[in-house]
């Protein structure tokens, strides 16, 4: 058996190392360390309430929104507040536009690069795949403004991004007249040309209508042929082709906090998926294990976030990351884009899920998939805004109170707990999407999802970065700042 350490990570978001053990050409063991800590949980204890919304959007500058949106929940459920329609409207479009910015990103700057690795110089794709070179590729010159365009959004609705006030526990500061509605839904409708002209060379509501893993390849064969056949397909063609399908098992439970407020609900569902059914998630299933994390440890062991400890202990026995191990029911969960999809029961989710379930290739498809349906939500809130009628409510912050802010950014489901006495905040936790999916191990031996997903990946001969685990790693598109918030 060979050690490799490989890291840190290039096009990550943040810190990561992970250390393999290989044997016979295959990883039977990796383990995930999140080498920074930075404290923000602890940075809040004993200030106001409402601070929250100032310092949580700084843990993050690619994910700041989602952290915002978070805060502003939970201070809401604490307040008993509810937003006016207004104000949930562009709650979620604010949100909206900061996922389908961060998925398209991932896409085009985080995960394509390596389809112009050397490695694969022999592979008939290559020069295609030379489109999206790091550094240098035509996609990301005909992405960036593209996306620069569509993030005008924020400017227009949140005042700036990242690390906006402008979202309250109440709805958001800024009221929309006509002419804004009419500027945002042609900030809209510009990325609506992008996508159908060079992302999926297809119009959203066809790439929204394919309902099964056989129709989507009928549909990528059909553009394939196509010199306008779009990126997406470009990249079921090399996936196909470098056998990600293969790569990068989940762990067969998956969790949604519920994405997107909606008349009561969520625009997409919360829960939890398992041998092939959508049950009810628990909050009070959720807890945090530290066997392997540098942290202070409870006597009793893991405890809910609502109780959650988050203090420093560098020399923590058998510790090798600063991230804790979240767990749902003692088990470990994957969240993200395909868990969001699969317990909303998207068809095409759903038949992937059935045929080889998550795996390196199936968690960027449903990142596609989430960019068509989210951009056609969008359309639909902006045109739902009544200017006339309120976008803020505002009430007293109580004394003492509890309050949960649980959402669904990008990368998967964000909570934030919070504990008010006498008039500050006396604990306040967080469980970030990468938390759960790069967790180390627990108090039971039990590997992270992306830990797991490592093992058996294949690492070729003199291969020090293994392009199997860059494949994987990316495909959890890792925000490590979050991680270790």
């Amino acid at each position: 058996m060979t050690r490799l350490i490989v890291g840190p990570f290039n096009r990550v978001e943040g810190d990561l190392e992970i250390r393999l053990d290989v044997e016979d050409g295959r990883i039977a063991a990796a383990y995930v360390n999140s080498p920074l800590y930075r404290g923000f949980e602890q940075i809040l204890v004993g200030k106001a309430p409402a601070d929250a919304l100032v310092y949580v959007p700084r843990i993050c500058g690619i994910c700041s929104v989602s952290q915002s949106i978070a805060a502003a929940a939970a201070l809401a459920n604490s307040q008993g507040l509810t937003p006016p329609e207004n104000g949930t409207h562009l709650q979620n479009i604010i949100l909206a536009a900061e996922n389908v910015a961060d998925h398209l990103t991932h896409f085009y700057l985080f995960f394509m690069p390596d389809f112009a690795r050397e490695i694969y110089a022999g592979e008939p794709w290559a020069k295609a795949a030379a489109r999206f070179r790091a550094m240098g590729g035509d996609a990301q010159r005909e992405f960036l403004p593209a996306r620069a365009a569509f993030l005008r959004i924020m400017g227009l609705l949140a005042g700036h991004w990242p690390h906006t006030l402008g979202l309250q526990p109440g709805g958001t500061t800024r009221a929309i007249g006509r002419a804004e509605q009419t500027r945002l839904l042609g900030h809209i409708a510009g990325l609506r040309r992008f996508l159908e002209a060079t992302f999926y060379g297809d119009a959203l509501e066809a790439v929204g209508a394919l309902d099964s893993a056989d129709a989507l390849d009928a549909w990528a064969a059909e553009g394939a042929a196509e010199a306008s056949g779009g990126d997406f397909r470009a990249f079921l063609a090399f996936s196909r082709d470098a056998g990600l399908e293969a790569l990068g098992p989940g762990p067969g439970l998956y969790i949604s906090f519920g994405a997107y407020s909606l008349n009561g609900g969520h625009a997409f569902a919360h829960g939890v998926w398992q041998g092939g059914a959508v049950g009810p998630l628990r909050w009070e299933d959720i807890a945090e294990d530290h066997a392997r994390a540098w942290m202070v440890r409870a006597a009793e062991g893991p405890r809910p976030p609502s109780r959650g400890i988050t203090l420093p202990d560098a020399d923590a026995a058998d510790a090798y990351s600063w991230c804790k191990a979240p767990r749902l029911g003692g088990r470990v969960a994957e969240t993200g884009a395909f868990a969001r999809q699969l317990i909303d029961g998207q068809p095409l989710v759903t038949s992937l899920a059935a045929r080889s379930g998550s795996n390196a290739r199936n968690r960027m498809i449903a990142r596609a998939v989430e960019v068509a349906r989210l951009v056609l939500l969008l359309e639909s809130w902006a045109a739902a805004i009544r200017p006339d009628e309120p976008f803020c409510l505002a009430t007293p912050m109580p004394e003492e109170a509890h309050g949960i802010g649980m959402i669904e950014a990008a990368r998967g489901s964000l909570g934030h707990w919070l504990d008010i006495r006498k008039g500050r905040i006396f604990n306040y936790q967080i469980i970030a999407p990468t938390t759960w999916n790069f967790s180390p191990r627990d108090g039971g031996g039990q590997p992270g999802a992306c830990e797991a997903a490592l093992v058996g990946a294949p690492v070729r001969r003199g291969e020090t970065t293994p392009i199997a685990v860059q494949h994987i790693v990316r495909s959890f598109d890792p925000c490590m700042v979050c991680t270790v918030h």
